[in-house]
């Protein structure tokens, strides 16, 4: 209710006899009243008998306090009222007195006993209030009072008082602090307490009073990782920050496991001769420690933890999707981090200020974890609007995801940058391109190139800028730049700025040999304008001086005296100091100097190359989100990230009793049910987890969970792509997995009668039914290995050989027969499209695919068998890979690899299978079959597919036996990257007018007589690159057309053959750079 009505109703007529003047109250208008009459009326209106009178006073006062003004002068008036029996009064007048307890103590305690009356008062918001008024009043005399009520308010029935009481700890303690032995006892009451009212309040009283008690989390470990949801969004933030410096001293790094096994395959291969000299006792015990040190099994409080904040992502509040970010990038695996990325690209979106934050915390884990915000790179595009820090920090980002992939995109749009009006941002986005150029080698003559012609600019601060980083990027290789130096040389005349001319002349100076003849000249110029220049460009002159005069003595003697002597009678004394100590150095004198025979060393020593970083770079060692890392400075209060132990401390300390009366049959059982599908499901770094990577996995499980009860509200949610378990981990656990079981069940069912309809349908409905199936398998492969990971670690030797591969290979043979087609020739993949115009012809014919895929794929690949493991290394187990260039059964965006295995040793080798793969963002591995045993001399082959997201980028992966674990890597050749596409000539050509520009790259080439026939241009070409050939009308011309794998993006190769001249190749594509690498890899292959 408004306090305005009530006086502007007054204020016109002549206040009565007993009614108090209203005009005298600022809050009113009165602003001219005189002080000795400020705020009677108030006075009087709290000293009346009427409650109503009294509230609207009460209301006016706070509603003064909230405009700032002052009130304090109304304590003694306020402060009798606090035993009003008003309850609206009451709580207005502990509202104000929480205010000003602290500024009136003496007063305030005058009104003790009524506090602590208030605290028995029946209402909970008056004890509440009480309650927070006495932990106000700041005096040590009271602090027992204080204890014992927080003591009782501890166990008070409300919990929104015990909430209060919370709040209250940290008062006392500031006040007080040998008082907390006792106060940890009552966080300890209230950390037990289960409503989700108290648990962020207490949590934070934990973290001011006693942080290092890591004891009192155990038992409410658990209890706070599922209260956490249902927590208000402050509570959220306190308690996640809390349990990620828990987690990070009581689990083991999720992240140890990879390090390990990078290093322990060299180590093995390079300390073989040393372990040979120990003797075999010794290699038995290295062998039976190394494996002993090596698994990883994520703790399942650990895995409670992730997947309980994971739901959190999708919070309205940008602190705790915050917060919840940072917990994943210090304690999740780094195959589940990826998942925040679209959360914090949500974030971008919200105020300038939310922007300003997620933005810093993006920039320092883009540089440990690029891949993360790979897929996201447009969301980090500058638009004009933002402001200046915005805009430099996304720049920031932008610089730290570029790759050679990604590159031309990236530099296009620092083109458009460098227009702006904000200069700061233009000299950023200058800075950027220069740090572009040093990480990424193959663009660095563009970025010097582009540099050069910005010398050109009328702006001044664009010119300074540019000299300043092609001056950075010169001294990589300033031999083949000597252009370049010229012409920076020329424009000292008209540059100004300070640090522009000191780099010029430092350039010159420091590669005065490739312009003998400009670089005195320039001297001479220099010498003429010295005194009127800046400190740091008179500091440059003497250099340049001392330079010519070491290297040319005759031209450049005189100028070199000439302008020591200037530099001699400088008004700034470091000028002085440089010229006499230079002066002593280059000029031999009578005593001659020890060092003035070393003079040509020390001033034309070879120099390193400045190495141009990011500022982010060292950040991370602040924990992410929090003002210490924001302000890359220790704030006070800050608590240090620990480390991850060594070994993991005992996890029973989290076990809690569960009560006698809990009838726990029924629940039991369906929670040991439960657990190895949260865990399992979540710990895989399968398709589920990585939600940027595989886009039709996020669809695949939003269809379950919508299909789910109780879940249809958070899927149809737009931005909701999280798997079932998180939305699992908020609502009723056990009944819904029981009843997805039986979904999925159902569903396997019913796939074949809708597969068997789909077959006889057109080719749209054929498509549509192959997808579904490939969904449902790639579903029960998920579950096979959530079953195979629940079982203990020994399942490898007690299993048969027969009972893993028996399911797969069924699964895989249904799918075969159902499609009529043997499994050699399946159907073609999505990618290798047939043309509509075809359509009409081939619809009557049951053996189309089968008899097109033949003379459309090419089975050869130009790299034929490689070496993946050496047998020495691999310690008589020698891997091979070859490219098939057959479609992958389980996913037709996957390169299919085959693998052939051959032992060598005198042992039978056991247990062969992938072991957790290291791969980039994007990249995906689905292993083959475990190859239970492999006899000595015996070889057998298996097949995988790698998922290379469009990218030459190496597969990394480990291959694992019952005992060693070598890691191992495939890199493709951008040729196998694609599938051959059938297409007329017309559609080529219309598909190839719509690739021009950017996306063309032509080059001439002059073919070798022996490369001339139609038979040599065709096999070497398909050799090359897994592309199908086009019908040509003309004889001297070869077309190509295939589709890359994962983005079915066209790649259309066209060779025009002529008798007389060049040849020409062209390669039209929407990837620019796999076009750019397939036309150097075509061109190797025919000129050989």
């Amino acid at each position: 209710m408004s306090a305005a009505p009530a006086y502007s109703e007054d204020k016109g007529g002549s206040a009565g006899p007993g009614e108090p003047e209203y005009g005298h109250d600022p809050a009113s208008g009165g602003i001219f009243s005189s002080d000795y009459k400020r705020h009677d009326d108030l006075k009087e209106m709290l000293d009346t008998n009427k409650d109503s009178l009294k509230l609207e006073a009460m209301k006016r006062i706070v509603a003064m306090i909230a405009r700032g003004k002052n009130a304090s002068d109304l304590f003694p008036a306020v402060v009798k009222n606090v035993a009003c029996k008003n309850i609206e009064v009451k709580k207005l007048v502990y509202v104000y007195l929480v205010r000003y307890a602290e500024e009136q103590q003496d007063l305030a305690l005058l009104s003790i006993s009524t506090f602590q009356r208030g605290l028995k008062d029946p209402n909970q918001l008056i004890r509440a209030s009480a309650l927070r008024v006495l932990s106000s009043i700041r005096v040590p005399i009271i602090v027992p009072i204080m204890m014992l009520a927080i003591k009782e308010a501890a166990s008070d029935m409300s919990p929104y008082v015990r909430k209060t009481a919370a709040h209250a700890i940290p008062k006392l303690y500031s006040l007080d602090s040998d008082q907390k032995d006792q106060l940890i006892e009552v966080i300890e009451k209230l950390l037990a307490d289960k409503t989700t009212l108290v648990a962020g309040s207490v949590v934070m009283a934990f973290e001011e009073v006693c942080p290092e008690r890591i004891d009192l989390i155990h038992k409410n470990y658990r209890k706070l990782c599922n209260l956490l949801i249902d927590v208000e969004e402050w509570g959220q933030v306190v308690i996640i920050s809390m349990l990620t410096r828990y987690a990070r001293t009581q689990f083991l790094s999720p992240t140890q496991n990879e390090s390990l096994l990078e290093e322990n395959p060299e180590k093995a291969f390079y300390g073989s001769e040393e372990d040979e000299a120990k003797g075999p006792g010794s290699e038995e015990a290295a062998t039976a420690a190394l494996p002993a040190r090596k698994p990883y099994v994520m703790d399942p409080d650990h895995r409670l933890l992730l997947r309980n904040t994971k739901p959190l992502l999708q919070s309205r509040s940008a602190a705790v999707v915050m917060a919840v970010a940072q917990l994943y990038f210090h304690l999740a695996p780094k195959a589940e981090v990826g998942v925040i990325a679209k959360a914090l690209v949500r974030l971008l979106r919200s105020h300038s200020e939310v922007q300003y934050v997620v933005l810093q915390n993006v920039a320092t884990m883009s540089i440990k974890r690029r891949g993360m915000f790979e897929p996201y790179l447009k969301s980090f595009y500058i638009r004009s609007t933002d402001p200046t820090q915005i805009k430099i920090l996304k720049l920031e980002v932008l610089t730290n995801l570029a790759n050679e992939t990604n590159i031309p995109t990236v530099l296009r749009e620092f083109q458009t940058y460098i227009r702006s009006m904000d200069k700061d941002f233009v000299a950023a986005t200058i800075q950027a391109i220069g740090r572009c150029a040093t990480n990424i080698g193959r663009v660095r003559d563009t970025c010097l190139n582009g540099l050069v012609q910005l010398l050109s600019n009328r702006d001044e601060l664009v010119v300074a800028e540019s000299v300043v980083v092609i001056k950075k990027l010169l001294q990589m290789q300033p031999a083949q730049h000597g252009e370049i130096i010229k012409h920076l040389a020329k424009l000292t005349d008209n540059i100004q700025v300070p640090m522009a001319r000191a780099s010029i002349l430092w350039l010159i100076g420091e590669y005065c040999e490739h312009v003998p003849k400009i670089a005195p000249d320039v001297l001479r110029k220099m010498a003429k304008s010295f005194t009127a220049e800046e400190d740091i460009v008179k500091l440059q002159v003497i250099n340049l001086a001392a330079k010519l005069y070491l290297t040319n003595s005759k031209q450049t003697k005189l100028l070199t005296q000439y302008v020591l002597s200037l530099a001699k009678y400088d008004q700034n004394y470091d000028i002085r100091d440089r010229a006499r100590f230079t002066r002593q150095l280059i000029v031999p004198s009578e005593q001659g100097g020890a060092l003035s025979r070393h003079a040509k060393k020390l001033f034309l020593a070879p120099k390193p190359a400045p190495v141009l970083e990011s500022s982010f770079k060292d950040r991370d060692h602040f924990q992410l989100g929090s003002l210490s890392h924001l302000l890359n400075a220790k704030a006070t209060g800050y608590q240090e990230l620990p480390d991850w132990p060594e070994e993991a401390p005992d996890p029973s300390v989290r076990n809690v009793e569960v009560p006698e009366w809990t009838k726990c049959s029924n629940r039991e059982k369906r929670k040991e049910k439960e657990k190895p599908f949260y865990s399992d499901s979540e710990g895989e770094s399968g398709p589920t987890e990585s939600a940027d990577s595989e886009p039709e996995s996020e669809s695949e499980s939003q269809s379950k969970s919508s299909s789910e009860p109780g879940t249809g509200d958070s899927s149809s949610d737009s931005d909701n792509d999280d798997d079932e378990d998180e939305e699992k981990g908020g609502g009723s656990g056990s009944e819904q997995s029981e009843e997805e079981g039986e979904k999925k069940a159902k569903k396997k069912k019913k796939v074949p009668e809708g597969h068997r309809e789909g077959s006889s349908s057109e080719e749209g409905s054929e498509s549509s039914s192959s997808s579904s199936e490939s969904e449902v398998t790639s579903e029960s492969e998920e579950e096979e290995e959530e079953e195979e990971q629940a079982e203990p670690a020994s399942w490898r030797k007690k299993t048969p050989p027969s009972s893993k591969s028996a399911p797969v290979a069924k699964e895989i043979s249904l799918l075969d027969l159902e499609d009529f087609t043997p499994p050699s020739a399946q159907p073609v993949s999505p990618p290798m499209v047939v043309s509509t115009s075809l359509a009409a012809d081939l619809e009557g014919l049951t053996l189309t695919d089968s008899s097109l895929v033949p003379s459309l794929l090419s089975p050869v690949s130009s790299a034929g068998r490689q070496e993946l493991l050496h047998r020495v290394a691999g310690e008589g187990l020698a891997v091979d890979y070859a490219f098939s260039r057959q479609p992958f059964s389980g996913d037709p965006h996957m390169v299919s690899v085959h693998i052939y295995f051959s032992n060598n040793s005198e042992t039978p080798i056991k247990g062969l299978h992938v072991g957790t793969p290291k791969l980039p963002a994007g990249i995906s591995i689905q292993e083959f079959p475990e190859i239970e045993s492999l006899a000595p001399g015996e070889s057998t082959t298996a097949v995988m597919g790698i998922n290379f997201c469009d990218s030459t980028q190496a597969a990394n992966f480990q291959l694992c036996t019952q005992t060693r674990q070598f890691y191992v890597s495939i890199q493709p050749p951008v040729g196998e990257l694609m599938a051959p596409v059938f297409m007329s000539e017309n559609e080529f050509k219309k598909e190839q007018g719509k690739l021009t520009g950017m996306n063309e790259i032509t080059e001439k080439l002059t073919l070798p007589d022996t490369c001339r026939s139609d038979h040599t241009v065709v096999q070497k070409v398909t050799a090359t690159a897994n592309l199908g050939r086009v019908p040509c009308g003309t004889s001297d011309e070869y077309r190509f057309a295939g589709r890359t794998l994962t983005s079915g993006s066209l790649v259309l190769l066209t060779l025009d053959a002529r008798p007389a001249g060049p040849a020409q190749l062209t390669v039209n594509s929407e990837k620019m750079v796999i076009g750019t690498m397939l036309v150097k890899d075509v061109i190797q292959a025919l000129t050989q």
